[in-house]
């Protein structure tokens, strides 16, 4: 389907055309002759994306300050890193007015400007898109032009109508000059052509006229495609053929038409068609459009998006497209290529010729020595050598050193040297011989690469045998850290160059070894090296070409400032180079390189190899926390804001693009984690981290992710995103001051119980202490009480007796008294000494003397008595406080049963419960009588009081039988 409204072309010169019905005048031989080019000759590189654009049909382009190039296509609006293509339709974008995307422009605030196919206008700024109401009169935007104010002017496709927009403000009916409408009519119907440094293209009448500073700065070169000549009626005539017109950066005009293809005119007049030939999708081309890197963007009907760039590498059409291992130049520029299972063939001025070599044509080296004589090793055959009468003859002398014949070389002395599977050959005059195997120093393995230094000793490189040097006629080891040698190099400074099959590059310099890791140098297996004007250091490997760029340090060691590979979308045949064959890579004397591939042999010149010296810009593009997106406004490029961790998060995924267009396979990112990484990771061209949030402590750090281009040109400040990692609720500030709260809470309360506990022990040995001093006091109290009465009372009765001594009567009397008084001093004894000693502070103890003391005093007084106590009574400690006060209670109780109650029975009962005893003394006496009186009496006062003291109660009340019985009521649990 051909889209034709779509573009900004002129609606306005197919009118006049239909008209005036005009003739089309087609230059059918000069489009033949352009079209009938192979795509191997053609300067240009053709690249197709079309995988992951919403249609095929790519009808408008811009490319916004950011560095993303946006592309309207019929079913929708999208945003292209290089990479890969994200799509907006009115789905998922409401505000997009419609899906048919026919106009982009972005102007000098950044602003992206939206036309659609329904006559609406829209831009999208900082993110936002916003709609403008303009009517469907004058149809579709076709055209926008900056003024000199900062406003722009745009231009619809019916009626002329034209819009203004100017400080925030669209004018849909602005007053515009007749010399300004003339201008944005030539405009936009390619008259005039504009480029960056102020020129512009002017096409009329069949001819290009390139000016500068308003004069014409060329002559004017002849369309080279069949024009229709229009007569417009703004001063100007109109190619109806020319579909879109654009400039590149060096100011050479590109012109897409309706007959197919676009035309690319060069600084020297020339022009080349670039077609569906040359490799364009489609020959149908809608739009076209250059990026700020200069690549040129082809938007075609229904074949996608093509990437046209100028090729580094060219690869003469004559030459064979086969295996090619070894080339070679001679006097006359000429260039000797060795093809394996092909033989050999000879370029020259594009005139090629072939030769056969032996009986398999299996050709792996070609050399041309100082006297012109083309020599020729195979790998099966030996070594051969190119006679006058234009065949190769076979030179038998060498064959000691076996079939295969991997190096050749010719010292600064003239010597021709030959490096074979079982050793090395020289000849100084090409015909004598010597031959250098392991007796004269070689391991024996094959001779790979030869160099030779500025002192000139010969270095000879084995495959895996290590690096060996000849010097003075004697071969010794190298020592080199590598073994298994693929070439060697030694450039203008003196240093000898090592490659190998598997580890890399080294460097040898003044007697010290430098070894380069992969990651420098691109690649571990090298198959050849070579240096050109600039220096750069170039190696050729089954993983690709690479050019390093060098750098000198202090000490005299080499740095690698950048490596570069190139491929296929540098023009290369094929992305694999040759290896095993010396010489490999040669430069000649016009001073290109031509490299050997899988492919064919190809050139260039370093001097067109310019280095890509902008940083591509780079963007985080989305956040997701656990596989959730992060809210974000997708008409935004940038990822906004900073993101927070929860303590629950498991996973953080980070999606960036570093917007590169010229070589985006080549971009390398690298990440660090502020904060938290130590250093920086290399990501090669992944774009995209995954982080364990459980790996991240609770803080702040800063996500900074870098890139390169493909010539190492790195992005310093890159692009960075603010992480914030939340910590469980055991770290959070509230909770740690809760919790050291608590902790200064429990650590005084335990200070408090251990003061408190010490203090308490304090104070039970002060109470103690006066317990004891308490005890002794009641000790001298009753010493004093009962001993010193009954003493004092005894030293009467004998003071009395002594007196009455001539009275026997009276003298026997006191003798009974003294006696009398003797017992009861020892009782009273008795009871302190059983009250003072600890032993018998239980149950059992008070229980048996109170039973004893009873028994005694009752029969003392004629008394019957009976004791009742349990059977089991337990051996429970009382303090001695209780047990004193108890039984001198008891002994009151006793007492009384004598003195008071005049009894002739009396009964003592224990009886014990968990938590108390109960100690009771019943008699058969008067009973209680009176007994309000009986209370006043100071024996029942000093009971109650004496059980109270130890907590517990005091009961008298009438017997069962009469009598009286009285109740000391004990706590076991007392303090």
């Amino acid at each position: 389907m051909k889209i034709i409204y779509v573009t900004r072309a002129n609606a306005y010169a197919l009118g006049q055309l239909k008209r005036f019905g005009h003739i089309f005048l087609i230059g059918a031989a000069l489009l033949l002759a352009l079209s009938s080019a192979r795509a191997a000759d053609s300067p240009f590189i053709v690249d197709v994306f079309k995988a992951g654009l919403p249609q095929s049909s790519v009808v408008a382009m811009a490319q916004t300050h950011d560095g993303y190039l946006w592309l309207g296509t019929l079913n929708g609006l999208v945003r292209f890193d290089g990479n890969s293509f994200t799509c907006f339709n009115v789905a998922d974008t409401p505000e997009l007015p419609d899906n048919k995307i026919t106009f982009l422009y972005t102007d000098d605030k950044d602003v992206l400007w939206i036309g659609t196919d329904n006559a609406r206008l829209c831009a999208i700024q900082d993110g936002v898109l916003k709609n403008f109401p303009i009517g469907n009169t004058g149809g579709r935007v076709i055209y926008a032009r900056k003024d000199e104010k900062g406003g722009v002017w745009f231009y619809r496709e019916e009626g002329r109508r034209f819009l203004h927009w100017q400080d925030g403000w669209l004018d849909t009916n602005p007053p515009v000059p007749l010399e300004l409408q003339r201008q944005l009519l030539r405009d936009a119907y390619h008259v005039v052509v504009p480029w960056r440094t102020g020129g512009f293209w002017q096409l009329e009448n069949g001819r290009a006229e390139k000016w500068i500073d308003g004069v014409p700065a060329t002559n004017s070169l002849a369309f080279p495609w069949p024009s229709a000549i229009v007569a417009a009626d703004f001063s100007a005539t109109i190619d109806a053929n020319i579909m879109v017109a654009c400039a590149d950066g060096d100011g050479n005009l590109v012109v897409s038409t309706r007959e197919g293809g676009i035309y690319w005119f060069d600084a020297d007049g020339g022009c080349r068609h670039i077609s569906a030939r040359e490799g364009l999708s489609k020959d149908f081309v809608l739009s076209l459009y250059f990026d700020h890197e200069g690549n040129l963007w082809v938007g075609t009907d229904g074949g996608g998006l093509d990437r046209v760039k100028r090729k580094f590498f060219t690869m003469p059409s004559s030459l064979p497209g086969d295996v090619a291992q070894s080339a070679a130049e001679d006097a006359h520029g000429g260039v000797w290529a060795a093809y394996n299972l092909r033989g050999l063939s000879y370029w020259r001025t594009n005139a090629v010729s072939h030769f056969d070599i032996g009986n398999g044509n299996k050709a792996w080296s070609v050399f041309v020595d100082r006297q012109q004589q083309i020599w020729a090793g195979t790998s099966g055959e030996g070594l051969f050598r190119f006679t006058s009468g234009y065949y190769f003859q076979a030179v038998s002398d060498v064959s000691r050193i076996g079939p295969q014949i991997n190096a050749l070389f010719q010292s600064r002395n003239g010597t021709l040297w030959v490096g074979g599977q079982n050793g090395l050959a020289a000849a100084a005059d090409g015909q004598n011989w010597n031959l250098f195997s392991t007796s004269d120093g070689l391991p024996p393995n094959a001779v790979r690469a030869l160099a030779e230094d500025a002192a000139t000793n010969l270095w000879i490189g084995t495959d895996g045998g290590g690096l060996f040097q000849l010097r003075a006629g004697k071969i010794s080891n190298a020592n080199a850290p590598v073994n298994d040698i693929s070439c060697l190099l030694t450039d203008p400074d003196g240093a000898l160059w090592v490659g190998t099959s598997g580890h890399g590059l080294a460097h040898w310099q003044n007697g010290k070894w430098t070894r380069y890791p992969a990651s420098e140098t691109l690649v571990s297996d090298i198959g050849y090296l070579i240096q050109d004007d600039q220096k750069n250091l170039w190696l050729g490997s089954y993983e690709g070409l690479i050019r390093l760029t060098l750098d000198t340090n202090l000490d005299g060691t080499v740095k690698i400032l950048a490596s570069r590979e190139y491929g296929t979308s540098d023009g290369l045949p094929a992305q694999e180079c040759s290896a095993g064959a010396q010489p490999a890579a040669i430069r000649t004397q016009d001073g290109k390189l031509w490299f050997p591939t899988i492919a064919g042999l190809v050139s260039v010149n370093p001097a067109d190899v310019k280095r890509n010296p902008n940083p591509p810009p780079v963007i985080i593009e989305s956040v997701a926390i656990d596989k959730i997106e992060q809210k974000k406004n997708r008409l935004s490029s940038a990822w906004n804001g900073a993101i927070t961790l929860s303590p629950e998060a498991e996973q953080l995924k980070i999606h960036f693009t570093a917007l590169n267009f010229s070589a985006p396979d080549q971009v390398r990112f690298r990440y660090q984690l502020q904060g938290h990484d130590k250093g920086w990771t290399d990501l090669g061209n992944l774009r995209e981290v995954q982080i364990r949030a459980a790996d991240l402590p609770p803080g702040q750090f800063t996500f900074c992710v870098t890139a390169c281009n493909e010539d190492g040109v790195w992005n310093e400040a890159g692009a960075t995103l603010a992480i914030t990692v939340e910590p469980p609720f055991w770290r959070t500030k509230t909770f740690l001051i809760a919790a050291t709260l608590i902790f200064l809470g429990v650590l005084a309360g335990v200070i408090y119980l251990i003061s408190t506990a010490k203090l308490k022990r304090e104070l039970r040995a002060l109470h103690q202490k006066e317990l004891i001093e308490h005890e002794r006091a009641r000790i001298a109290r009753d010493l004093h009480d009962q001993l010193g009465a009954n003493l004092t009372q005894v030293t009467l009765l004998g003071e009395m007796a002594e007196m009455d001594k001539d009275l026997p009567q009276e003298v026997e009397q006191h003798a009974q008294q003294i006696c009398e008084t003797a017992r009861e001093t020892t009782r009273s004894l008795d009871e302190i000494v059983w009250a003072v000693n600890p032993s018998n502070d239980t149950l059992e103890g008070l229980a048996n003397y109170a039973c004893k003391y009873a028994q005694d005093y009752f029969a003392l007084a004629n008394v019957s008595f009976r004791s009742e106590l349990p059977a089991d009574l337990p051996a429970l400690p009382i303090l001695p406080e209780v047990r004193h006060n108890v039984f001198l209670a008891f002994k009151e109780a006793v007492n009384n049963v004598v003195k008071h109650a005049q009894a002739t029975e009396a009964r003592v009962r224990l009886q014990f419960e968990p938590e108390r005893f109960i100690l009771s003394v019943e008699d058969n006496g008067r009973g209680l009588g009176d007994i309000s009186a009986k209370k006043l009496r100071n024996g029942l006062k000093n009971m109650r009081s004496r059980l109270a003291d130890v907590r517990g109660e005091f009961e008298l009340s009438p017997g069962p039988n009469g009598g009286t019985v009285a109740r000391l009521i004990v706590p076991l649990k007392n303090k």
